[in-house]
């Protein structure tokens, strides 16, 4: 398709429509690179926030390689895929160390980089310094086929389609915008469930739209979500929790979380939390009291915790992987979201016994 009109349709709809988000009000490459790992695999809704409590702490590049990898996390939960975190770490470590803290804007520089994939350079490229590089992600792979009728599930066995669409339509320049278009007109208009057709400016360049089909492009893929049954042991000792960190390798690396594991074939709640114990800490379970239930969603499996307030009869110890914290002090350190929902339930239930104490003074006054 080499029709001009494309992508002025395209691009004046953009300045009419575009949605008013933080790193699009900056040119700052480091500031657009962060969100862009940020958006991969979460929702703009949910970035917002966590991108405005990033930029106030590190509003340099300098900032994050100069800051602890702790920290790091610790900014970063909530968002999962910790992997981009410690990525955003290790590259802007060497930028400031090879390339004066100044983001490269070659496409083979950046590639060295940890976390610089195909998209990730295409999108800081484009956006931040203007070049003329396509880009991919999910919102714009659904976008080109329904434009060219493409079937079958949309991932990256098509992409080599989509690139010979986007390299034939894209202007020579408002690249910056060009793909900030695409991916804005997959997120409002040609939407995953029910495109609103419409509002679309360049309908008539659309295949599925023409033949009535676009509900069915593509294809939706059918997700076996696994459910997994866990426990978890809440240690206390006075105002203080146990907590154990993770390996640095393997899933979840580096995070910090409350002792126990999955429920194993067989097994009843006491007897997971009595091997986890002993498995992990190296102690024997003495009693037990279930204390709350907390549910969680991977990708591709759902948790129940099942979270119980433990006795043990070892004392347990501060180690440079296990640590007493008191509530105040968890905030300090990353956790998966599945523990982090345990912190906010086990300061309810603080903050509620607190209350009824204050109350129960006050009666016997």
């Amino acid at each position: 398709m080499k029709d001009k009109t494309f992508a002025q349709n395209l691009l004046a709809w953009y300045r009419k429509n575009a949605r008013d988000l933080p790193w699009r009000r900056t040119s700052d490459p480091y500031k657009i690179w962060i969100s862009e790992i940020m958006l991969q695999q979460t929702t703009v809704n949910a970035v917002i926030p966590y991108y405005e409590r990033w930029i106030k702490a590190f509003a340099r590049i300098q900032d994050v390689a100069e800051a602890d990898l702790q920290t790091i996390l610790t900014y970063w939960q909530g968002l999962g895929y910790y992997q981009r975190a410690k990525n955003i770490h290790k590259s802007a470590q060497a930028i400031c160390q090879h390339y004066h803290g100044k983001i490269p804007d070659d496409p083979l520089i950046l590639k060295k980089l940890p976390g610089f994939g195909p998209y990730t350079i295409g999108a800081v490229l484009s956006i931040a310094f203007s070049k003329r590089v396509p880009i991919i992600d999910a919102n714009v792979r659904r976008f080109v086929m329904r434009l060219l009728a493409i079937q079958g599930h949309a991932d990256p066995s098509q992409d080599e389609k989509i690139l010979d669409f986007i390299e034939d339509v894209m202007p020579v320049k408002a690249m910056n915008f060009f793909n900030q278009a695409l991916m804005e007109m997959g997120a409002l208009v040609c939407r995953s469930n029910e495109p609103v057709c419409i509002l679309c400016p360049v309908k008539s360049n659309c295949l599925a739209y023409q033949k009535g089909i676009q509900e069915l492009i593509p294809t939706a893929k059918v997700k076996d979500i696994k459910d997994i049954q866990a426990v978890i042991a809440v240690l206390q000792k006075g105002n203080q929790f146990y907590i154990q960190k993770r390996p640095s390798k393997g899933l979840l690396a580096d995070l910090w979380e409350f002792p126990g594991g999955k429920i194993e074939r067989g097994e009843t709640s006491q007897q997971a939390l009595a091997r986890e114990l002993k498995e992990e800490l190296n102690t024997k379970l003495v009693s037990s009291s279930q204390i709350m239930n907390v549910q969680h969603f991977y990708t591709e499996f759902r948790v129940k915790l099942n979270v119980f307030s433990c006795q043990v009869k070892e004392s347990l110890h501060n180690d440079p992987t296990h640590q007493w914290v008191t509530l105040e002090e968890l905030k300090k350190y990353p956790m998966p979201s599945g523990s982090a929902k345990i912190v906010e339930k086990l300061k309810q239930l603080h903050a509620r016994s607190s209350r009824e104490q204050a109350e129960q003074l006050l009666l016997e006054a």
